[in-house]
């Protein structure tokens, strides 16, 4: 084959290297969030299309597609089986999205998804109506070649020489540079949203800041009909259920909106539907559940991505209460005479009385990320973040020029807040005699220190005003040198001997490269004791992985092994908070897990900034909020461990 013989010298002329490249092994590139779309030079964008990611290997009669996560493709989409296994190559590897398109052209994700539920060879008259495209963006193999560290232009040069570009396989469209004005076509068409890469990145497994998606948002008004109560307490809520009037009478149930709230946001608007509880929702449809159901009075503006078929908004985001509006004014975007927006809302940049500066600032110079984006993430995350701050003295890191400026402590409150911000008086001798520590108890206040150029959290353990009785004990597993494949050994060790002696245990990323393992004490002990418990359980760990744990502090003495830090237990020691931004290239974040994540495929460079306001948006509760108020049986959990100990 001309081509084929071609195509292996331009390859071996860009450097690519010769190696077999197994698809089933390939963990694909994953793109982090942006909110607001850009133009930069070195940048290519291209539409997100709304379907399914999936890589498709072969060529010369044979084809294998597979899922993202690798589960077999084939059999539900065997008109692009046949497309692969018709090209003219022996061995190809395409990364790309398939989707169903509409009558008018557009990707239409509810076909889609039915299809993809079918998992039976039956149904052609179905594919041949409604055929799957699949369009390709990538090339990461071909011919023996193994691609994926030459520059994305490169891939994408050869991959247009591969892929015909018409029929059932077509590359993606690009266009470079001009983020902004592929983004307000792809608003005005009605899409769902741009993919910035840069030009120059190789191929990398998991998340990247080299690639970045931005969605469209839409946003409207709709009747609060409930909320989802926080468990073990009267106070605040989980999420809101939503509703809009049916255009000839009643109510229809659109889902819920758990995320945008502030904190203060959160207490106001519990307060106002307290009083409006009923004993029955307004819609027999709604779910059942340990939900409280409210009169439809109160109306909130949400922004979203789109409507899904039966009527769910898809990506609901907190904006406004609407005090405004009335609940029988709320309709779907397009019957009796609304409209649905043509833009997504503005962002918000200011709350309450925060006057914030300096927005445009570029807090990290190398993934473009400003003063603005981190207020908008923690506007986002503040929900979240906020029952892990409260009543906890506050030490600020701050940096007011971004990660590469100059940077310091702070335990005081800064000069010119005092005044409006919650402080304590803490003596914790030496030092640190009668300084008067931060309280961050509301998004507001948090907002503001953002705004003050603060990144990360640093919390104590304990909360006023039981300054001395911890809420938990931490094993911060730290690995320097060591594999981090030793750190997910070690963090599942934790979690087997803390069942072994009845003691909850909840994980953590740091926001750098290890892992935080927590266990509740419920204020039972003082600082000392909760220092000693650690003290044993990381002797226990040591003594069952000796080959890869340590409790040597000094890093030369480590050789190699993970360290079990105990010593981040006692009255005065810091633990950076759930949620925290750390100043660290990437942008990385201190991530609540749930332990199933904690696997081998855990990477802890996909949580930052970009990815963990999504991540929160699809998660139902926070895995790490129980530590707060568990009391386990710490007296049966010593018991079990003395045993283990002798």
């Amino acid at each position: 084959m001309t081509v084929d013989i071609e195509i292996r010298e331009e390859l071996s002329r860009l450097g690519a290297t010769r190696a077999a490249v197994d698809p089933a092994a390939v963990q694909v590139m994953k793109p982090a969030t942006r909110e607001r779309p850009f133009s930069r030079a070195g940048w290519i964008f291209e539409l997100k299309h709304d379907g399914f990611r999936m890589l498709a290997a072969g060529g010369g009669g044979e084809a294998r597609l597979l899922y993202k996560k690798g589960r077999d493709a084939a059999r539900t989409f065997p008109e692009l089986a046949a497309a692969v296994a018709a090209l003219p190559f022996h061995s190809l590897i395409l990364d790309g999205e398939v989707v169903i398109l509409d009558e008018e052209g557009r990707p239409d994700f509810q076909k889609l998804q039915r299809r993809g539920l079918r998992m039976d060879p039956a149904g052609a008259a179905q594919e041949a109506a409604e055929p799957a495209v699949l369009f390709v963006f990538d090339l990461l193999a071909c011919e023996g070649f193994d691609l994926r560290p030459l520059p994305l232009t490169a891939r994408k040069l050869i991959l247009r020489r591969v892929i015909p570009n018409d029929g059932l396989l077509r590359v993606a469209d690009e266009i470079p540079e001009r983020g902004e004005d592929l983004y307000a076509a792809v608003l005005e068409m009605g899409l769902e949203g741009i993919v910035g890469k840069r030009a120059d990145s190789p191929y990398r497994s998991g998340y990247s800041a080299d690639w970045l998606k931005i969605r469209i948002d839409r946003s409207s008004d709709f009747a609060v009909i409930g909320f989802d109560p926080v468990p073990r307490t009267s106070e605040g809520f989980r999420a809101l259920h939503l509703a809009v009037r049916k255009p000839g009478g009643g109510w229809h149930y659109v889902g819920t909106v758990g995320t945008g709230f502030k904190g203060e946001e959160v207490a106001a608007i519990h307060a106002r539907l307290d009083a409006l509880r009923r004993p029955k929702p307004v819609i027999a449809a709604a779910p059942r559940g340990a939900s409280v159901w409210v009169e439809p009075e109160m109306v909130v503006e949400v922004r979203y991505q789109k409507w899904t078929e039966d009527g769910r908004l898809r990506g609901p985001v907190f904006l406004r209460l609407r005090d405004d509006k009335a609940a029988s004014e709320c309709f779907r975007p397009g019957e009796e005479g609304e409209v649905e927006p043509e833009a997504p809302a503005a962002p918000r940049v200011t709350a309450g009385p925060v006057a914030f500066s300096n927005l445009d600032k570029v807090f990290w110079p190398g993934e473009g990320i400003t003063k603005g984006d981190l207020v908008e993430y923690y506007r986002a995350v503040a929900p979240w973040m906020l029952p892990f701050l409260r009543d906890r003295p506050l030490v600020l890191d701050r940096y007011p020029d971004g990660i590469t400026g100059n940077s310091f402590f702070q335990k005081t409150a800064p000069a010119g807040t005092s005044g409006r911000l919650r402080t304590v008086q803490v003596d914790t001798g030496g030092s640190d005699r009668g300084h008067e520590y931060v309280l961050c108890d509301s998004g507001e206040t948090l907002l503001e220190l953002v705004n003050l150029g603060a990144i990360p959290f640093h919390i104590w353990a304990s909360r006023v005003p039981r300054l001395d009785r911890p809420d938990w004990c931490i094993l911060d597993l730290d690995p320097k040198t060591a594999p981090f494949a030793h750190v997910i050994a070690i963090a599942r060790a934790v979690r087997e001997l803390c069942e072994e002696i009845e003691l909850p245990s909840f994980i953590k990323t740091s926001g750098g490269s290890g892992l935080h393992a927590l266990m509740p004490t419920g204020g039972q002990l003082d600082h000392d004791q909760v220092r000693q418990l650690a003290e044993l359980l990381a002797g226990v760990l040591v003594a069952r992985l000796p080959a890869i744990a340590t409790t040597a502090r000094s890093v030369r003495a480590r050789q190699g092994k993970v360290y079990i830090d105990a010593l981040q237990n006692g009255r005065g020691k810091l633990l950076v908070a759930p949620y925290s931004a750390r100043p660290r290239p990437g942008a990385p974040v201190s991530t609540p897990l749930d332990w199933s994540e904690v696997d081998d495929s855990l990477d802890v460079r996909a949580f930052n900034v970009e990815t963990v306001p999504p991540r929160l948006r699809r998660l139902q509760q926070d895995p790490l909020l129980p530590v707060l108020d568990l009391r386990p049986d710490l007296q049966r959990s010593l018991e079990l461990l003395a045993a283990r100990l002798s």
